[in-house]
């Protein structure tokens, strides 16, 4: 789990640009949104494969 902490004086608005900046960096959103629907396991390798070529 990613976290932000605010320092003395920063705005909140900063916070939320270093806390979206660690969840890109991350990877957590792409993660959440490729596992957001099933995914059938044919339909992944074939996917796999075609990132292959």
């Amino acid at each position: 789990m990613s976290e932000v902490i605010i320092g003395e004086g920063e705005s909140f608005e900063a916070a939320l640009r270093r806390f979206n900046k660690k969840i890109q960096q991350a990877g957590i959103l792409a993660e959440a949104r490729r596992r957001e629907f099933y995914e059938r396991p044919a339909a992944r390798r074939k996917r796999k494969e075609a990132k292959r070529r």
